[in-house]
């Protein structure tokens, strides 16, 4: 295990690191977390519209009619995931302008402008999702590119007042960008394709969830982030921008099937993982803290440590088993954290393509805890069901690990004493 840690070390984290702070990725990263409260606040309002209580139901349409009271959570949706790409495409020109040292809101602004050039309109919910992240990031580039040339700079008489000064500056930058994503849509409406939004989520979008979809992705995903975190890497925020392009799209397929009366397309999405594999955080580590408490007693290292981290592994946070234990770098802990996750994704996607447990059509927040995060994104009991079984699971694969290090700490304190 030692070598393959200093393997691994030498060859596989420089690269790693690199990919984990390439700007582009932070850029996604970081838009999908400022969008994050809006896109659960819509998961709640959808919840809210279709709870699945018959009582609750009733009473709310003989009191108010359902088309009153329903409007209220359609509101919140229009406000939230109505207009995700929208914002997606402003947040990410801004975060990628901000790491060029440029002017990160009139990046945002033109990226927007240029979000609807290309048929926007159309799309300004999560299915335009993918397009607004390409012009995101397309639109920064150019503008960051052309702001700083001094030939584009429309200089102001000295008085001006700074504002006036710094929108002129980048009015030909913003111009001449936004006319080259113009210049697009015009060529593709020359072959015939007159909404490109709705012509790239069918050919490309819509395919790549459906191959996201399947258990070897899921399998893939629950294994890269917990290998990833083992060296001390963020696996979480290295893999969100690939996860939020899934997770987004999907919630809105799986909500809009649920309202047609109609059976949630995805399985695979951010609530699936929250509710049902990373239970207490990456790797199920809420799993490890009730195995130490039942198993583990006589470590007192580990004792120690699980006492201040079960407080926030109730809530999904577990930075302090992953440092204070730690699980970083630990060869005894390599396997069951790395494990864990995947047996969890194959439980858990069973059990929903099955139909045993519904799909996930709602985003708790990510601290919910276990059981009860399980209920709130699948609408159902079963959720929290399968949520106590697969961290059941996790108690089962980490109990022994926790036991031959026990048994090892034991052995070290004896030695120690002698």
């Amino acid at each position: 295990m030692d070598s393959f840690i200093a393997f691994m070390e030498k060859h596989f984290i420089p690269h790693a690191s690199k990919i984990g702070t390439q700007r582009h990725l932070v850029a996604i990263r970081d838009a999908f977390v400022v969008s994050m409260p809006l896109m659960i606040l819509g998961s709640l309002a959808v919840l809210l519209n279709n709870l699945p209580i018959p009582v609750f139901q009733d009473f709310m349409n003989n009191v108010f009619g359902e088309e009153l009271w329903k409007s209220f959570g359609g509101s919140v949706w229009n406000g939230t995931f109505g207009i995700l790409s929208v914002l997606i495409s402003f947040l990410v020109a801004r975060n990628l302008a901000n790491h060029y040292g440029k002017d990160g809101i009139s990046a945002g602004v033109v990226s927007v402008a240029s979000f609807f050039t290309l048929g926007g309109a159309t799309g300004m919910s999560s299915n335009g999702l993918f397009i607004a992240l390409i012009v995101g990031l397309v639109s920064a580039e150019i503008f960051s590119r052309l702001v700083g040339n001094d030939k584009l700079v429309i200089k102001m008489p000295e008085g001006v007042p700074p504002a006036v000064a710094t929108s002129f500056a980048a009015l030909l930058p913003a111009m001449i960008t936004i006319s080259i994503f113009g210049l697009i849509y015009t060529i593709f409406m020359a072959f015939g394709v007159t909404d490109i939004i709705e012509s790239f989520y069918e050919l490309v979008q819509q395919p790549f969830m459906g191959l996201a979809n399947s258990l070897p992705s899921a399998m893939l995903l629950a294994f890269i982030t917990p290998f990833l975190w083992f060296f001390g890497l963020h696996g979480a925020n290295m893999v969100e921008p690939l996860m939020q392009s899934i997770n987004a799209p999907a919630i809105t397929a799986n909500a809009e099937a649920i309202t047609a009366g109609k059976v949630a397309p995805y399985i695979v999405n951010k609530p699936f993982f929250d509710s049902f594999v990373n239970l207490g955080g990456t790797g199920a580590t809420l799993g490890l803290i009730i195995a130490i408490w039942i198993f583990g007693r006589r470590n007192k290292a580990y004792k120690v440590v699980t006492g201040l981290s079960t407080a926030p592994g109730i809530f999904n946070i577990n930075e302090p088993m992953m440092f204070g234990l730690p699980i970083v770098l630990n060869p005894i802990m390599f396997i069951p954290f790395i494990l864990t996750p995947v047996i969890l994704v194959t439980v858990a996607y069973a059990a929903t393509s099955l139909g045993l447990v519904p799909a996930a059509v709602t985003m708790p927040p990510w601290v919910t805890p276990p059981i009860i995060g399980g209920v709130l994104a699948t609408q159902s009991i079963a959720g929290g069901v399968l949520a106590a079984l697969n961290l059941l699971i996790s108690v089962v694969i980490y109990a022994p690990f926790v036991k031959i290090a026990e048994i090892q700490a034991i052995k070290k304190e004896a030695a120690e004493q002698a």
